[in-house]
């Protein structure tokens, strides 16, 4: 990990992204320094604040106007405000000269915690990654308190994982880097189309390199436009039809020029995985062509391509054409993967997949009782505005203390709340005031997050349970239990009459943290059973289920809901990832929960109890 520090100040005040970094340091720090837990919660809130913010925190501050931010007090706010007017922040500089800044590095180690990091620095005068596998491969870590040689294995097993993480983006990064980059290309005079391909375009979970595809009547001036990008850090090769580029902090970025009319060939060529395309060149040399980015270029009765002036090359001007000429339905970008798509267009069998408008509501999001952002209020008007039906408040229950769990008492006052915003919205709708696109009939139910324990207890009472519109559980804790441990808890859950929905169920961190170890073919039985969903995450860390589990979910019987787990408003349009990987699950309208309208929603909560 590369140490941030405090801008120095003649440099341009910090931007979001770096004001972020040096805010979660400081709460990494405080953690490693055995601080209060809301203390170290507050820094990790106010930067994942600072990082969403809709303006430029610095410079807004630098010129002395502190404009709200949630989670961002008073302290911090002067914090921000050194940041920006100074360059530097002394109670950083404090904190890192009072360990060393690699110390943070070994948080990244899954199973590693603040507390074992401060413990084998003190002990040990341990301070790198490297120096801590040195140390548990000797099993010196043992001698301290609380460190078995269980732990030690684990703590070695985590190193690895780390060493071995792809150097992968999340796909709202990605997205967001090729973005810009498409805006800029598409100003290009003389250029009619700008195409983001590769793994991006199929909606893969995380993405390495981008690839981007323009159609042209002037490649120089696109290749030329590409390869001075301010971002640029170097350039790897540049041509008369292809350029490469790394830019600052990665990652690399392929650019290939389409001709105009012909862009077909390129499109699926350049989006489709490599075992895809295999198939397809393969199916055009079985009827007597070799198929390439370029075009259908027809072969002789050896196999070889025609040469001279009986060489014919035929180029597609879409992607429809393409397929059509290897006589198969077009198949969609995200199932281009060589998993029984091109079976399935060959025999028209693909499935119609569900798009965003499909969904009704939204069965999973947060508000500041808890670890949101935002009110609720708040949260409810602006999923409304988004023209759902319904949205579900599902604030943590209250043994996830770290995340402000709701204790029953909460829980009412919270209903209570929730009464006064839907009687307003129908006060609304009665005097036919409501927003433009706002539905009519919109209703913000009661649920919860509910924690499932370590001894695989739920965390509210059956009658409290029972009151809430409808409930999505989870695991948060004890992560580390066997395989069968995990199961049943998972499995304990779904069979429980109130709960209608298991969110995150591998309970993954991509890039971050493994999946929970679960038997999921005996989850995906209990849960088709009875009726449970098996919520598809769309927060971009999380995209949980993952496709291929949500494919064999849904082929076992299962529902899936498809939710944003936002925790800010900005976070509700996350359901748009969740839907691109339930498209790459194969994944049609009515195998989702929430494509329903309010009234079958509810009345398959209600029937739950009949099923299990």
């Amino acid at each position: 990990m590369t140490e941030p520090s405090s801008p120095q100040p003649s440099a341009p005040p910090p931007s979001n992204d770096e004001l972020a970094r040096i805010f979660h340091q400081i709460g990494d720090l405080l953690e490693i320094k055995g601080e209060l837990v809301f203390k170290t919660v507050a820094y990790h809130r106010a930067a994942d604040a600072i990082a969403h913010s809709p303006f430029d925190v610095a410079t807004v501050y630098a010129a002395g106007e502190r404009r709200p931010i949630a989670g961002v007090g008073a302290a911090i706010g002067d914090k921000i405000t050194e940041l920006a007017t100074t360059g530097r922040l002394a109670f950083y500089d404090r904190l890192r000269a009072e360990m060393p800044a690699t110390l943070v590095d070994l948080l990244a180690v899954p199973g590693v915690g603040p507390k074992t990091v401060r413990a084998v620095w003190e002990a040990l005068g341990i301070e790198t990654v490297e120096a801590l596998r040195v140390a548990a491969a000797a099993g010196q870590l043992r001698v301290l308190p609380g460190i078995s040689a269980g732990t030690e294995a684990r703590i070695l097993e985590g190193i690895e994982q780390l060493a071995s993480r792809p150097d992968r983006m999340l796909i709202d990064r990605a997205q967001a880097i090729s973005d810009q980059i498409a805006a800029v290309l598409a100003s290009v005079p003389g250029v009619t189309r700008v195409v983001q391909a590769g793994s991006l375009r199929r909606r893969r979970e995380t993405v390495g390199d981008l690839d981007l595809l323009v159609e042209t009547a002037d490649p120089d001036a696109v290749i030329a436009r590409f390869t001075a990008l301010p971002d640029v850090d170097r350039v790897l090769g540049a041509g008369h039809a292809k350029a490469s580029v790394v830019l600052r902090g990665g990652p690399q970025v392929d650019l290939m020029v389409m001709p105009e009319g012909g862009a077909g060939t390129y499109l699926v060529h350049f989006t489709g995985s490599a075992a895809h395309n295999v198939v397809l060149r393969g199916l055009a040399r079985d009827r007597g062509w070799s198929l390439s980015e370029k075009g259908f270029l027809r072969l002789g009765a050896d196999g070889q391509p025609v040469t001279g002036a009986e060489a014919e090359l035929r180029t597609m001007p879409d992607e429809a054409a393409v397929y059509r000429f290897l006589d198969l339905d077009v198949v969609p970008p995200e199932l281009r993967e060589d998993q029984g798509e091109i079976e399935a267009a060959r025999e028209g069998r693909l499935p119609a997949l569900i798009t965003r408008t499909d969904l009704r509501g939204d069965l999973h999001s947060h508000s500041e009782w808890s670890d949101g952002i935002h009110t609720i209020a708040a949260m409810a008007e602006a999923a409304r505005l988004r023209g759902y039906a319904y949205q579900v408040l599902t604030d943590h229950s209250q043994s996830l203390a770290i995340a402000k769990g709701l204790t029953p008492d909460r829980v009412e006052l919270q209903r209570a709340i929730i009464a006064e915003v839907n009687a307003r919205f129908a006060d609304q709708a009665a005097a036919g005031a409501c927003p433009p696109g706002a539905d009519p009939g919109f209703r913000l139910l009661h649920g919860c997050e509910l924690e499932i324990r370590a001894d695989g207890r739920l965390d509210y009472e059956d009658d409290l349970l029972a009151r809430f519109d409808l409930v999505v559980a989870s695991v948060h804790v004890a992560r580390r239990q066997t395989r069968a441990e995990l199961t049943a808890r998972t499995i304990g859950a779904i069979r429980s009459p109130h709960v209608d929905v298991i969110a995150h169920p591998a309970g993954r961190m991509l890039n971050e943290r493994p999946d929970l170890d679960i038997d999921w073919d005996a989850v995906f039985e209990a849960a088709a059973a009875t009726g449970t969903a098996l919520e598809i995450n769309g927060s971009p860390s999380r995209l949980d289920l993952a496709p291929e589990r949500a494919r064999r979910a849904v082929a076992m019987g299962c529902v899936l809901s498809i939710d944003s787990d936002a925790h800010r408003i900005e976070e509700l349009d996350c359901v748009r990832w969740g839907v691109e990987q339930a498209r790459r699950a194969w994944v049609e309208p009515h195998h989702v929960l929430n494509t329903r309208p309010l009234a079958e929603l509810l009345a398959w909560v209600a029937a739950k109890p009949s099923r299990v």
